[in-house]
């Protein structure tokens, strides 16, 4: 390190302010406490005190700052789904992330770079034409493109697939994009913290107090909080969190893994994903590989990670770029998704007066921090659900209404 950057470092004429304020204690009552301190429950406080003026908010989180899912996924953001819910509900989001690195005046490593949705076979063509059509409608800037298409973006790629399953066209979705995951949690953090929200680390929730049908307090590992307002917004611990409340959802938790490879000179400048295959690829500002595939199919709520993912998607990676097969694989990790059985998420008021819940992302909840935050903000702070989650109620299970997203989000990206 260059003496003169060593020098600046450790002068005190030059401190780094830190990111968030250490509250060493909990307050004896708040307006709202928000459950989860990853980035769907910061952007909530934030927009809570931003846009609403509500600044007496709690977010609890009993480990660190995004350290759970919000800092497990491979980053990418799109809004090509396939029901009018989804579309607006992303689309909504993709324009709210455009914006985030100046609002926050932070460097969120947000890149775009295009989306390819890969088909393989004739039905799987038909789905992505139909998904296209869905998205123009809405304003969405989607189109289905041949295997020429692909090509062109990644010279690199071998469109038989090693002759397993040959490429036939792709969705092309122009907004797709990745952003640096850690940073948003820290932007809506920090931005939060600015406006009188308090962030208290390593403190769990251990029991919600109910009394006839409505929320009255919280139950933590660091003392008692009074409160009419909770906010669960945990992904893989929703399923407990729900118990303390006695609130039912078909939600299962099944793990999801991904990795990253050693550092290479940029060569994949889009994001490539492929429901046949179960893989999905981009290339990060560093020049990792960051690969995922689908769900694991068991359901365990942990987030260990296996060889058997790394075997199997290696030889998926194989199959599309042969001329990575001396390319180092640097680490591998899971998240727990919360998946739905119509694949969509679950969002506003519950049975319970008083607990709103934001689960059920599965495999999609990144994209959807800002969008989260804004219309979970707004159910919170007006006690009644934003227009954009109407489709995404808990009582559409009950009312055999299922808002059908699994031909665009079937696969872990």
């Amino acid at each position: 390190m260059p003496w003169r950057l060593l020098r600046f470092a450790l002068s005190n004429k030059h401190p780094e302010p830190r990111m968030f304020t250490r509250h060493d204690k909990l307050k004896s009552a708040y307006d709202v406490v928000i459950i989860g301190g990853g980035g769907h429950g910061l952007a909530a406080a934030y927009y809570l005190a931003r846009d609403f003026g509500i600044t007496n908010v709690c977010v609890l989180e009993k480990g660190y700052i995004g350290g759970g899912n919000t800092g497990r996924n491979t980053t990418i953001i799109r809004s090509n789904y396939l029901t009018p819910e989804g579309v607006q509900f992303y689309d909504a989001s993709v324009n709210l992330w455009q914006d985030l690195s100046q609002e926050f005046d932070l460097n969120l490593f947000y890149a775009n770079r295009g989306h390819f949705t890969l088909a393989h076979t004739d039905a799987s063509l038909r789905t992505m034409r139909w998904r296209a059509e869905v998205n123009k409608h809405y304003g969405v800037h989607s189109e289905l493109v041949g295997p020429e298409a692909v090509k062109e973006a990644a010279p690199m790629i071998d469109l038989s697939c090693s002759g397993q399953a040959p490429i036939l066209g792709a969705l092309y979705h122009a907004p797709g994009s990745v952003a640096r995951h850690d940073a948003v949690a820290w932007g809506y953090g920090k931005g939060a913290d600015m406006r009188g929200v308090e962030i208290h680390q390593q403190t769990e929730v251990t029991g919600i107090d109910v009394v006839a049908g409505k929320v009255r307090g919280v139950k933590t590992s660091r003392g008692y909080i009074a409160t009419n307002k909770v906010l669960c917004a945990v992904a893989g611990s929703t399923p407990r969190i729900l118990k303390m409340v006695d609130v039912r959802t078909p939600i299962h938790v099944h793990p999801l893994q991904a990795m990253v490879s050693e550092p290479l000179k940029p060569w994949l400048d889009p994001i490539l994903v492929s429901g046949s295959l179960h893989v999905y690829i981009s290339q990060s500002a560093r020049g990792e590989l960051v690969m995922g595939a689908s769900l694991d199919p068991y359901e365990v709520q942990a987030t260990r990670s296996t060889l058997d993912f790394v075997e199997h998607l290696s030889g998926q990676m194989l199959n599309m770029f042969p001329f990575l097969s001396n390319v180092k694989v640097m680490r591998q990790w899971a998240g727990m998704a919360d998946m739905t059985p119509d694949f969509a998420p679950i969002m506003g008021k519950t049975p319970v007066e008083g607990f709103y819940l934001d689960s059920g992302w599965g495999t999609w909840g990144f994209k959807a921090t800002p969008v989260s935050g804004k219309t979970m903000s707004y159910t919170v702070a007006n006690d009644q659900p934003h227009p954009l989650i109407t489709g995404f109620s808990l009582d559409r299970f009950r009312q055999f209404a299922p808002t059908g997203e699994k031909g665009a989000a079937s696969v872990g990206h």
